[in-house]
């Protein structure tokens, strides 16, 4: 990967480069940096290219970003709250469920999580993110319940909860109607939602992935009512498995005009797929992952589609890295994501980066690419810049991996 590194990444300016790209693209860059809203044409095209043209994109999507949010690179200090592994949906793609009697299946009750969430509270974090497993025997008013335990005992904490598939599932269990059920949850604390359980939003490759998720049309429908009601959400993309580059395209640029009607998302994350332990993967039906390019291209292609309407754009560390994470972050992407503290789905599947990642080590790796680290809220108000230099170890990147994550817990898959 290091000569594509230092292809892409050489010193040359746009004007150098646009001569060498092919007329069609430098054109389309050209208008993304007048500004313009780039169609669904000009993202096929973009999303296809290599060598000259796909240096020029990644250079055009950082100066796109930098336009956009400045030179500061954001992280939130927060942990994830895996509740529970136990699962009825069988995703082809994750690694992280299991049935209720395999020996290594877990249920925390409501102490356990509220004991997690206090002591991530102590680590210093703003933010708990929950989601878990859809067990056959969930009470539907579980999700509400746990909500209100966080809140009882950390009124302040963000609560960061439950994907569209948990709230669908949520819905069937107590009957209540969408809405009503979302405003339960947010009457009992709820935050804002996770915009995973995405994937990729095309029913074809939906059906090929999971037959028993939830269909585009009712993700849209979840995360619209969430927006209407006041709660944000994130928005996610699954990518390096069976889909094609005209999926990223269609997805992103859905997302875009969800955007435009609600305003309710607050950052677009793309997720390499972890292959290694999935069923997808081991019965020979995807590919093995995301390449270095496609990485930089899924990056900065939203930058550039989704300009002017969703600013942030972060990177996964756990599914992509330090390395290749910080390179996507010199390709249009803003923000390092969070601290984690426990991660129990990407390692699930084969990840093999850590689940913790201190703010000393965000802050240490942010300034070796010469932009300015920031904590921030789970909705991107700043808490605290860090512009000078306090001392912090530089080099992280070289450090042993089991050094930059909690011992306790090993690292386990994918449940977008």
């Amino acid at each position: 990967m290091g000569k594509v590194v230092e292809m892409v990444f050489e010193e040359r300016s746009l004007d150098e480069l646009f001569p060498e790209c092919r007329r069609d693209v430098a054109g389309i860059l050209e208008d993304a940096l007048a500004g313009k809203e780039l169609n669904l044409e000009e993202g096929l095209i973009l999303a296809e290219v290599d060598g000259p043209d796909l240096q020029a994109l990644v250079k055009v999507a950082d100066e796109l970003r930098r336009r956009a949010v400045g030179d500061t690179i954001t992280y939130v200090v927060n942990r994830n709250i895996n509740f529970t592994n136990i699962c009825i949906v069988g995703c082809t793609f994750c690694g992280f469920s299991r049935t209720p009697k395999a020996p290594d299946a877990y249920s925390l009750s409501l102490d356990q999580v509220v004991a997690k969430a206090v002591e991530a509270k102590r680590h210093g974090a703003t933010e708990v993110c929950i989601q878990g497993g859809l067990p056959k025997d969930l009470d539907g008013y579980f999700y509400r319940d746990i909500l209100r335990a966080i809140k009882a005992e950390l009124p302040e904490m963000h609560t960061h909860a439950f994907s569209p598939m948990e709230i669908a599932y949520g819905v069937e269990k107590t009957g209540l109607p969408r809405q009503g059920y979302l405003e339960m949850l947010k009457e009992a604390g709820l935050n804002s939602l996770p915009g995973t359980a995405a994937e990729v939003l095309d029913d074809e490759i939906r059906q090929r992935l999971s037959p028993k998720k939830l269909r585009v049309q009712q993700w849209v429908e979840i995360v619209k009512m969430a927006h209407r009601l006041g709660i944000p959400t994130t928005s996610t993309l699954m990518y390096g498995h069976i889909e094609r580059p005209e999926h990223w395209v269609k997805h992103i640029l859905l997302l875009r005009e969800i955007q435009k009607e609600t305003g309710g998302f607050t950052e677009f994350v793309p997720l390499a797929f972890i292959y290694e332990k999935t069923r997808l993967y081991q019965a020979g039906r995807a590919r093995a992952g995301s390449t270095f390019r496609e990485d930089l291209l899924v990056h900065a292609l939203a930058r550039l589609l989704l300009n002017g309407y969703i600013p942030n754009i972060q990177v996964s560390w756990v599914k992509l890295g330090f390395e290749v994470a910080l390179a996507c972050l010199q390709a249009g992407a803003n923000d390092f994501s969070g601290t984690l503290m426990e991660e129990n789905i990407s390692k699930s599947a084969g990840a093999t980066f850590g689940e913790y990642v201190s703010p000393d080590d965000f802050r240490a790796m942010i300034r070796t690419i010469g932009r300015v680290p920031a904590e921030r809220t789970t909705t991107y108000t700043l808490r605290q810049s860090f512009p000078a230099d306090d001392g912090e170890e530089v080099s992280v990147l070289s450090r042993p991996r089991e050094t930059m994550a909690a011992s306790h817990i090993p690292y386990t898959g994918n449940r977008y």
